[in-house]
């Protein structure tokens, strides 16, 4: 099954005011992880199934940005 990962440490957005509103740290903000993790990763039915609550109004939106080396 395919899967995408995505790091904060490998988005260009990182620590901006994007972060407030980003899925991913919609996704990691529980305050029952403590270190909080930077990424996350998902496979193709699960992005799917965040598209559909996004355009739904449920998720925020994803906002990450590959950083370019």
């Amino acid at each position: 099954m395919d899967q995408v990962t995505i790091s904060c440490d490998e988005c260009r957005l990182e620590g901006t005011s994007a972060c407030e509103d980003c899925v991913v740290t919609f996704l990691l903000s529980s305050e029952s992880r403590r270190p909080a993790p930077v990424g996350v990763i998902v496979d193709a039915a699960e992005a799917r199934a965040m598209r559909m609550l996004e355009r739904a109004g449920l998720l925020p939106s994803l906002r990450f940005e590959r950083r370019v080396s």
